[in-house]
């Protein structure tokens, strides 16, 4: 045989065992996992920095895993979060986001728990929009306040109303009820039976069901109540800005 030939068939087989050599260290790997190579193993031991709930495991056996460094974030091999320390994600029309400020409450509804209404603080406003739906959206973030004996998992759908302002034991009247002349509201008042006079009214705070009134009226006045006027509607108490999103906690990958 001549010495080139030969010389091939050697490096052929040099190839063909390295193949052979990483095929067995990928199966004993997917088996045992961990290999073992110079009498040392592979198995890299992983430790959480929190403590917290595993509620995402994205490799599975067989995967290869890199070590954070500083040219590489590394593998994310869990997600652990503190199911405690819950956040609403979600995010406000630009209609709205100026009425809103850092520290207002939320009363927060969580769509897979019907009977129970949250509070909530707002710790975040997104400095900036971005476009969904045709519209320009706000990304904000509250503080999630938890009541004893309901447990609330990563990622339920919510809804929230931000709180602009609120007062209590106030005269108040179905804004439906008040009218306009010139830009002025007034309402009609009954002076004599089914005789009603126009008197102008100045109104405060409304959740737009039923508007605060300010000056104009007393708690014995009997208001006409316009045809247009519709069927009444329990208050409110309070103005509010809608937001939609998800309730979510913090997580360490």
């Amino acid at each position: 045989m001549a010495e080139a030939e030969l010389f091939k068939f050697r490096t052929d087989y040099a190839m063909a065992r390295q193949v052979l050599d990483s095929a067995s260290s990928q199966l004993q790997l997917v088996k045992d996992g961990a290999t073992r190579a110079q009498g040392k193993s592979s198995t890299l031991v992983v430790t959480a920095t929190v403590e917290g709930t595993v509620i995402d495991v994205p490799v599975k056996v067989g995967y290869s895993v890199i070590q954070a460094n500083s040219f590489n974030p590394g593998t994310t091999v869990a997600t652990i979060a503190d199911m405690d320390d819950m956040i609403f994600d979600g995010r406000v029309d630009e209609g709205e986001v100026a009425k809103i400020k850092e520290g207002m409450k939320l009363k927060i509804k969580v769509g897979a728990i019907e009977k129970d209404l949250f509070d909530g603080t707002l710790e975040y406003i997104a400095p900036q929009g971005k476009e969904q739906d045709g519209a320009i959206q706000f990304e904000i973030k509250a503080a999630i306040a938890q009541k004893a004996g309901i447990y609330i998992r990563a990622g339920y759908s919510a809804n929230a109303d931000i709180v602009l302002d609120e007062k209590h034991h106030v005269l108040a009247v179905r804004e439906a009820v008040v009218q306009y002349e010139h830009d002025k509201p007034f309402v009609e008042v009954e002076t004599a039976p089914q005789v009603f006079v126009k008197r102008p009214v100045k109104l405060g705070l409304s959740d737009g069901i039923k508007v605060e009134v300010l000056e104009g009226l007393t708690v014995t006045d009997r208001i006409k109540i316009p045809d247009n006027a519709g069927p009444a509607n329990p208050a409110m108490g309070s103005g509010s800005a809608a937001g939609s999103g998800s309730a979510r906690p913090p997580v360490k990958r």
